[in-house]
């Protein structure tokens, strides 16, 4: 069987499946299996696959078709143009959460080295983008799962900004009196009651830690609505991601603990996703 081949016939077999992305997930699992990249694939398309190769894409293909994500099978996910190692201690990065970062870029200050605190950094995807875009700025990412800090560790390293940042196990700030110039979250939201409807590539993959933001969906608001005042510089903002359907809500807790939200960011399918907070000016 040739990699060509074996990636229409994968692509088919997914898609009759009812898998959403059946191409790429095909693409991406060839690849993996035969240990090769995209511009191999498009060199060598009519390269035989190895004995080896043809029985590790079998068991990657059964893998998918129990609706495990491809990130998960293949241990990477790309987020900002860049491969982040992910675990079952982490949640998958997805696309959505790009728009955190394209917002919190553009209120970083630009006249000295700004400083970032990523609340419940996970895999870190979201402050080694930052820090992948601007290369002075320092950072420190939290998490209150150390299996989780493990991999964002190894991700900074491998990804080259592993010398600006730091690591901490805490809930939330707890320990934590330094100021910073912007923070960054993106935060369980999701109820209990909606976890069990959502897609069994989230519900049965991603940690629940990670995704129970507590009855309502909002508690992690509240908590991180309540420790900014004293993680903020003055000229200071936060970040944070939404949930669907959440955005008034949020922006509520967030104006009744004093913030000020200047602008809520929609995501590339127009959904508010970024929620921009600060505090009031003097």
């Amino acid at each position: 069987m040739t990699r060509d081949h074996a990636y229409r016939m994968l692509g088919w077999r997914l898609k009759q499946a009812g898998i959403a992305t059946p191409e790429l997930d095909a693409r991406l699992l060839v690849q993996a299996a035969a240990g090769c990249d995209e511009i191999d694939m498009i060199r060598e398309p009519g390269r035989m696959l190895a004995p080896g190769e043809v029985e590790r894409l079998a068991g990657f293909e059964a893998r998918r078709l129990a609706h495990e994500p491809v990130s998960r099978i293949i241990g990477i996910r790309e987020f900002w143009g860049l491969a982040f190692k992910v675990t079952p201690a982490t949640l998958d990065p997805r696309p959505d959460s790009e728009t955190l970062v394209v917002a919190a870029l553009e209120l970083m200050p630009k006249d000295r080295a700004p400083s970032i605190l990523d609340l419940g950094t996970g895999t870190g995807c979201l402050l080694i983008a930052l820090l992948h875009e601007r290369a002075d700025a320092r950072g420190l990412g939290v998490d209150i799962s150390p299996e989780a800090l493990k991999v964002a560790e190894r991700n900074a390293d491998a990804l080259g900004v592993g010398g600006r940042v730091a690591f901490r196990h805490a809930n939330w700030a707890e320990g934590i009196d330094q100021r910073f110039d912007l923070v960054i979250s993106n935060p369980p939201y999701i109820a209990p009651a909606e976890i069990e409807r959502l897609a069994p590539e989230v519900r049965d993959h991603d940690p629940r830690l990670a995704l129970d933001g507590g009855a309502d969906g909002l508690e992690a608001y509240r908590a991180i609505a309540a420790l900014l005042p004293r993680l903020l510089c003055a000229e200071g903002h936060a970040v944070i991601e939404l949930g669907d359907g959440q955005a008034d809500d949020v922006r509520v807790i967030f104006e009744r603990a004093g913030f000020v939200v200047p602008r809520i960011a929609p995501d590339i399918e127009s959904r508010p996703r970024a929620l921009v907070a600060r505090l009031p000016r003097p």
